[in-house]
């Protein structure tokens, strides 16, 4: 398929073309301010499906809103009644289409070029309504909430909120990238309204306070709960704002003549991740647990561990090294030790299914 791209320079375009040329698309064209009507034509002539995504948002002349969302809309519309052929066309306009603004109206009038092209000619038509799109290189302090405080707060810069309750609907970026190829591979005569899947309602201060959350876990090492729905997709958002100086952060370092401990990621109910060494023919640990369970990865170096029933006085041991790779669990009831047998230092990697506390460690000494 042979694609154009309007507004491929755009924040949503940008994004779209990168996802088509993943997907191999045969031809991607782009449309973009510097080209002229005449180029327009020619590459709807060779278009196989357009997806309009060029628009004016924030124009010094605010006529230019139409010339821009409207009347540019409706070129594109005459240039396919041109070709005498069906050429789906999928438009991106605003749930701002109904206010009575000069945007507003902009975005109507081309929603109405699009809707009488598909009604006179039965060519393939489709027209989001997005609400507002967040996600990698939005550009801040513009018309995007989400990039304006994920650029400041990744930077310590000050954020201005005037009603921390009020609500915004918001999409994601890669959803909407997913949803416009779809509706170009799927499309079907006459006109179609679709919508992007999810969308997430959300306050303002609510949106503040979790982006500030991915900020402050640097320093709490707390992670969010980032692996679904909107708090995975903020988190994406906020980390690609973040200077290249700012890509890797420390960790604090608790060393004894042990060797050193160093904890690296805390999550609210899975557990936190850590690592520690011991020198050679050093021994960590002698402890039991009633509840809480560790699991153990040598990575680098040779390690006995030894455990022994606190009741029964059974004992076990097993080996294990950095070039076998295997997990050692710890056991409610036994009593367990690590032991670095090697002559170099042993590098482990531990996981603890619950973020330590001080008040109740449920961690007794007790040699094995």
């Amino acid at each position: 398929m042979s694609i154009l791209v309007t507004g491929a320079q755009g924040f949503i375009g940008r994004n779209l073309v990168v996802r088509l040329g993943e997907l191999g698309v045969e031809k991607v064209s782009t449309f973009t301010r510097s080209q002229t009507i005449d180029e327009l034509r020619v590459l709807v002539g060779e278009a196989k499906a357009i997806i309009h995504l060029a628009g004016e948002n924030r124009p010094e002349d605010p006529s230019d809103f139409e010339k821009v969302n409207g009347e540019l809309t409706e070129q594109i519309c005459s240039f396919i009644r041109e070709t005498n052929r069906p050429i789906p066309l999928i438009f991106s306009s605003s749930t701002q289409a109904d206010n009575v603004t000069p945007y507003g109206s902009s975005k109507r009038s081309g929603e109405q070029a699009v809707s009488s092209l598909a009604e006179e000619t039965g060519n393939p038509c489709a027209i989001f309504r997005l609400p507002n799109v967040f996600g990698k290189w939005c550009r801040p302090n513009y018309n995007s909430a989400v990039a304006t405080f994920c650029h400041n707060i990744a930077r310590g810069l000050e954020i201005t909120i005037n009603d921390p309750s009020a609500v915004i609907s918001l999409v994601y970026i890669d959803d909407v990238v997913d949803a416009l190829i779809v509706a170009a591979n799927e499309a079907s005569d006459g006109l179609r309204w679709l919508e992007i899947e999810p969308q997430y309602r959300v306050t303002v201060g609510e949106l503040s306070a979790q982006i500030q959350k991915f900020a402050d876990s640097r320093i709490t090492l707390l992670s969010e709960r980032v692996g679904t729905d909107l708090t995975r997709a903020l988190y994406a958002t906020y980390i690609s704002y973040l200077p290249t100086d700012a890509f890797a952060y420390e960790l604090p370092i608790h060393g004894d003549s042990r060797g050193v401990f160093v904890e690296m990621l805390k999550t609210p109910d899975c557990g936190q991740f850590s690592y520690f060494t011991a020198h050679p023919g050093i021994t960590r640990g002698g402890h039991y647990h009633h509840t809480k369970s560790e699991k153990f990865l040598v990575l680098k170096g040779s390690a006995r561990f030894g455990f022994r029933h606190i009741i029964t006085d059974e004992y076990h041991e097993l080996f294990t090294s950095g070039d076998r790779p295997a997990v050692v669990e710890t056991i409610p009831g036994w009593s367990h030790d690590i032991t670095n047998i090697g002559d170099e230092e042993l590098i482990v990697m531990l996981w603890a299914n619950e973020i330590f506390d001080r008040a109740k460690p449920d961690t007794i000494s007790r040699s094995v």
